[in-house]
């Protein structure tokens, strides 16, 4: 197995415990076959995570992977970070405008 794709995997297992010290208690790396299809983090409702520890960014295509792989009633989203940067979360615009709505209701 090439380093690359064991800095995937660890990476995949870092968001999963970051899930989990949020409360998402069944949230675990996701099993993929031969790398195709599936999420990289399970247990997060309704939402569909890829998860990408690379330096050289290629959001659109991350994004359409999580996109093509995610269910009907999932958000796709791609959490990803460079070498000594912050993680960060990226998702369409109509998907976070829903997730904020969503939260703006609960604070009314």
């Amino acid at each position: 197995m090439t380093n690359s794709r064991e800095k995937g995997k660890r990476y995949e297992r870092y968001i999963a415990s970051q899930f989990r010290a949020e409360g998402f208690k069944d949230a675990r790396r996701g099993q993929q076959y031969s790398g195709i299809g599936g999420d990289d983090v399970v247990g997060i409702p309704y939402i569909h995570v890829e998860c990408k520890h690379q330096e050289k960014m290629h959001l659109y295509d991350w994004m359409s992977q999580a996109k093509h792989d995610a269910k009907d009633d999932e958000i796709p989203i791609v959490i990803h970070k460079k070498n000594n940067c912050a993680d960060l979360v990226t998702m369409e615009f109509r998907d976070w405008i829903e997730l904020y709505r969503e939260w703006e209701a609960g604070h009314e």
